[in-house]
């Protein structure tokens, strides 16, 4: 069984982005579940997300991505129902083939209980989704120990994550896909908890927040190029999860 990830960009206002999580959830989630997708997941930017601004927004001029459509397949290969109806979407997009691995799940942090609501239903909280590159001066298997090895534990520490799937980008699927390394899916409570400084490092003083700012950015900057980072705020529909529909 394999991953992919489809991005779609556009103007990031949240009416689009309402109106775009619509056409997602009610035309291209039903087909794809009836063309035999073996799990489904939806995130998308729209006015329940929006009230939490991005923590890395493009620079001016540059289109955000506005959501994230992940469909399980037995073969990669068998994603030609898959493109042509995000295509009919008419928005920009790109596909990619990715390697998951789900560091935390509901449940597995103090900052969330098990998941208790149906598939096809709004996760609590927000989601932010970052797309991110391993600087040019860093080897592979340093970038990836410095993500896996130090990023992710510093920041389940410093942070009031929900849940937390890093997606390493195999190559991309579709032409002229923008290059991209990694996507990381990072959960939180609620929007308020990406909007306060406090909550969103877990700080309970300005010492605090300074303190775990710093070890923060010292970690991050060890391991991304910052200067390619971008993050959008996304509402989650976990459409189809493994195990169900019979599957």
């Amino acid at each position: 069984m394999e991953k992919l990830i489809y991005l779609l960009w556009g103007d990031g206002t949240a009416a689009s982005g309402d109106a775009l999580r619509s056409r997602l959830l009610d035309d291209v989630a039903p087909r794809l579940c009836a063309g035999g997708v073996r799990a489904l997941t939806v995130n998308v930017h729209d006015s329940d997300a929006a009230p939490a601004p991005s923590p890395a927004p493009p620079p001016d001029g540059e289109a955000p991505h506005m959501a994230e459509v992940s469909v399980w397949l037995d073969c990669y290969e068998q994603r030609q129902m898959v493109d042509v109806a995000l295509d009919g979407l008419g928005t920009a997009s790109a596909g990619y083939l990715v390697v998951e691995s789900l560091y935390d799940d509901y449940g597995t942090t103090p900052h969330a209980p098990v998941r208790s609501w149906a598939d096809g239903e709004r996760s609590p909280g927000v989601l932010t989704v970052a797309l991110i590159h391993r600087p040019e001066s860093l080897g592979y298997h340093e970038w990836i120990r410095r993500w896996h090895g130090t990023q992710s534990p510093v920041s389940a520490e410093l942070q009031p994550r929900t849940r937390y799937v890093r997606n390493e980008v195999v190559r991309a699927l579709t032409e002229r896909a923008p290059e991209i390394h990694g996507i990381v899916e990072e959960g939180w409570p609620s929007t308020g908890h990406v909007v306060d400084p406090l909550l969103f490092f877990t700080a309970t003083s300005k010492e605090e927040l300074n303190e775990h700012v710093s070890r923060m950015v010292d970690s991050v900057s060890a391991c991304l190029d910052l200067t390619r980072l971008r993050s959008a705020t996304m509402s989650e529909y976990l459409v189809r999860t493994l195990g169900t529909a019979g599957l």
